[in-house]
C-alpha cells in the first residue's frame, strides 16, 4: 500500500488560495479516479475538485472553512497495487455479499441557508443536502434511494407548502423522475423574491463577525475600484409597461414557450440588445490607451448570493432568439442559485442588467461591473395612475435607470440608449423583425 497526497491545484484562474467549503468524502471512504471529493470556493466561484487517485481516504488534511494556499496538501489517499486498483472498488460488506448493493445513506445538512438569488428570478428556499455515495457491486452508480422511496425531498415539500403549490399537480423534471425546486417555482409562476415566511428571533449573541473572504472579498475590491475609478453618471425614465406585461402573458400562454421561464426581465434583456445595436459605445471597455467597442453582447445578470454579488453572463446574446435567450437566462438562474457559476460564466461580460424590481424597489443608481461602461436597472412594475389622452387611468408603470462610465458614454448617447430601452418596454413589438 502506498499513500498519495493531493495538493490544492490552481483551477485555471491564476488564484493563489481557496477555501475548503465542504468535503464530499470522509476517512475510510473508497474513492475512484475523477470522483468529486471536495468543494472549494475561490475568489470567483464554487468549484468541485475530482480525485486524481483511486483508493481509500486516509486523512483529510484541511478542515472545512479553512483557507489554504495553492499547492497545499489537502487529502491523503491510500492505494494498493496496480492490480488492486484495476479491480472494482468494494467495501467489506460487498465482499461478504457480492450480489447485494451497498448503499451509504446521505448526510443531510442540518444547517439551513438561503440559496443564491438571481435578481429577477427569486430565491432558493433551502440549500441542497450533501451528496451521498452509492456504489454498486460492480462499481457502477445506482439510482438515488430518495428517487424510489420519496420522489420529493423535505426541502422541496416545505417550499411547495410555503408557496401554496399542490405537489400532485407539479410535473417532475428531475433525472430520476423526482420533483425539483424549479418545478415548484414554475408551478407558482412568480418572479418576485420569496419573502421569509417567519421572522427569526433576535440571536443571543449581541454581534456576529463574518470573515471577508472568497467571492465577497473579491467583489468588495472590484466595487470600490469601479466606484472610485470610473466617473459614474446615471439616467432615469418612468415608463408605461402595460404592453410589456401583456406581451409576457402572451408568451407564457404560447406553446412555443412551454417549459421556459418568462418574465419582464426577458423583455428588458432583448431591449438592451436592441438598444446596444443602435448605440454601440455603451457596450465598450475603457483602457488607458483606447476604447474597445464590442460588436457582440455578453449580457450579464446581477446575482446576489450569500457569498457576495456575482454577474454571470449569457455569451453572444445578440445571436439568440427570444426562446433561446429565455432558456439561457433560466439556466444561468439555476446555476447561480446553486452556487455553480464558473469563472468562465462570469468572464468577458460587456453590459449588465440588475433587476431591482424583484425586491419591490422602484429604482437605484447601480455601480458598473468592472470592465464595463454601462449597467441597466429595472425597477418594480406596478399599477399606478397614468395620464393617457388627457385621462388618468391605471397602468403598469416602471422606472428604467442606467449608469455609465462618463469617460466613454456622453450624455447624449446615454439618454438615447435609455430612451430606446423605454421605447421597447412601452411597445415590445419594436423587437419584432
Amino acid at each position: 500500500m502506498t499513500t498519495s497526497r493531493f495538493a490544492l491545484p490552481d483551477v485555471g484562474e491564476g488564484l493563489t488560495e481557496a477555501e475548503i467549503v465542504s468535503w464530499k468524502v470522509a476517512p475510510g471512504d473508497q474513492v475512484g479516479v475523477d470522483q468529486v471529493i471536495v468543494e472549494i470556493e475561490t475568489a470567483k466561484s464554487l468549484v468541485e475538485l475530482p480525485s486524481p487517485y483511486a483508493g481509500t481516504v486516509d486523512a483529510l488534511l484541511v478542515a472545512e472553512g479553512d483557507t489554504v494556499a495553492v499547492g497545499t496538501d489537502i487529502i491523503a489517499v491510500a492505494s494498493g497495487t496496480p492490480e488492486q486498483l484495476a479491480a472494482p472498488l468494494r467495501t467489506p460488506a460487498q465482499a461478504a455479499a457480492p450480489n447485494e448493493v451497498q448503499v451509504r445513506e446521505p448526510e443531510e445538512q442540518t444547517e439551513e441557508r438561503s440559496g443564491a438569488v438571481l435578481v429577477g428570478y427569486g430565491v432558493d428556499a433551502r440549500a441542497k443536502s450533501r451528496r451521498s455515495q452509492r456504489t454498486a457491486s460492480h462499481g457502477s452508480q445506482v439510482p438515488p434511494k430518495e428517487a424510489v422511496a420519496a420522489p420529493v425531498k423535505p426541502p422541496i415539500r416545505k417550499l411547495a407548502k410555503d408557496l401554496g403549490v399542490d405537489l400532485a399537480r407539479v410535473a417532475p423534471s428531475g433525472p430520476s423522475g423526482e420533483v425539483t425546486r424549479d418545478d415548484v417555482l414554475r408551478a407558482k409562476q412568480q418572479v418576485s423574491v420569496f419573502r421569509n415566511v417567519e421572522t427569526p428571533e433576535w440571536p443571543e449573541d449581541r454581534e456576529e463577525r463574518i470573515p471577508v473572504k472568497g467571492v465577497r472579498k473579491a467583489t468588495a475590491a472590484a466595487m470600490v475600484r469601479s466606484a472610485f475609478t470610473a466617473p459614474h453618471v446615471s439616467v432615469f425614465v418612468d415608463v408605461d409597461a402595460t404592453r410589456t406585461m401583456e406581451y409576457v402573458r402572451r408568451l407564457k400562454a404560447s406553446p412555443d414557450f412551454a417549459n421556459v421561464k418568462i418574465s419582464p426581465l426577458l423583455v428588458m434583456a432583448k431591449a438592451v440588445i436592441w438598444a446596444v445595436q443602435r448605440n454601440p459605445t455603451v457596450n465598450s471597455t475603457w483602457t488607458d490607451s483606447e476604447i474597445v467597442v464590442h460588436h457582440y453582447v455578453n449580457l450579464g445578470i446581477a446575482a446576489a448570493t450569500p457569498r457576495g454579488l456575482i454577474v454571470p453572463n449569457v455569451k453572444d446574446a445578440q445571436s439568440l432568439s427570444m426562446r433561446a435567450l429565455a432558456g439561457s437566462l433560466e439556466q444561468l438562474t439555476i446555476t447561480a442559485r446553486d452556487g455553480r457559476s464558473t469563472p468562465a460564466d462570469m468572464a468577458d461580460g460587456t453590459i449588465t442588467i440588475t433587476n431591482l424590481g424583484s425586491f419591490g424597489v422602484d429604482t437605484g443608481t447601480p455601480i458598473l461591473n468592472p470592465g464595463e461602461v454601462s449597467i441597466v436597472a429595472l425597477g418594480t412594475i406596478r399599477q399606478k395612475p397614468w395620464v393617457v389622452d388627457g385621462q388618468v387611468v391605471p397602468r403598469y408603470v416602471t422606472t428604467v435607470a442606467a449608469s455609465f462610465d462618463h469617460r466613454v458614454v456622453d450624455g447624449d448617447v446615454a439618454s438615447r440608449f435609455v430612451a430606446d430601452l423605454a421605447s421597447v418596454v412601452e411597445e415590445p413589438a419594436l423587437l419584432l423583425d
